[in-house]
Order: C-alpha cells, then structure tokens, then sequence
C-alpha cells in the first residue's frame, strides 16, 4: 500500500510564487470581508423607512444577519488558511492529509480540504 502523506512542509507542491499569490488573495480577502462586516454594522440607510412595512423591514434585518454570518464564516476560514501559511501546513486536507491541488487552492484559497474529502463532507448527512 502507498503512503500518500506528504513529508515535511505540506507546501512543496507549491511554488513561492504560488504561496505569495495565495498569501495576497487571502489577505485582500480578509479585508473585503471586514469592510463587509462593518457595513452589516452599521446602521440601515433606507428612505422613507417609517413608511415601509413591518414585515419587509424584518426581512432585510435577517438578510443582514445571515450575510454577517456568512462573512465571518469565510473571515474565520481566511485567518486559518493565512495560519497554516505561517506554520507551514497550508494546503494539506485535514481528512486524508494529502496535498490539495493546486488548482483548487488558486480557486478556493482557504479552503481545508482536497476535493475528494470535501465530496465525502458534503454527501455525509
């Protein structure tokens, strides 16, 4: 049987090159989803909102939320990815611990797991 785990840094795979532009797209990513998340923040600018039903108010209050809560969600999922950079782990699935294709962590960039293992997460009920 084969060993598919990857000795030493998980990023050999990688080259710099790679790894700065990831480490860029990450880092730009950080910073449009804490701009995002403070525009959540901050206050509802509606004309006329005393004019505007109850029920569609409501609505836009809970789209704010969900959006938030997916902002941080991916905010939480940026800072890992720039983590496992710095410790050298990056780009190594956390189930089957083999190297994440390249192309994939140029699409998804923070992404933790290889395509296979993300499959197997999703179709699990």
């Amino acid at each position: 049987m084969v060993n598919h785990q990857t000795i030493g840094h998980s990023t050999t795979h990688l080259s710099a090159e790679d790894l700065a532009a990831l480490r860029r797209h990450l880092h730009e990513q950080r910073l449009f989803r804490q701009e995002q998340l403070r525009q959540l923040a901050g206050p509802v600018v509606t004309s006329r909102a005393e004019d505007r039903p109850h029920r569609q108010a409501a609505a836009q209050t809970e789209v704010r939320v969900k959006l938030s809560a997916s902002a941080r969600m991916v905010l939480a999922d940026v800072e890992a990815a720039l983590e496992r950079l710095d410790d050298g782990s990056y780009g190594t699935c956390h189930l089957c611990r083999r190297p994440i294709d390249r192309e994939r962590l140029m699409i998804v960039p923070q992404c933790r797991y290889c395509a296979r293992c993300q499959q197997v997460r999703e179709a699990a009920p």
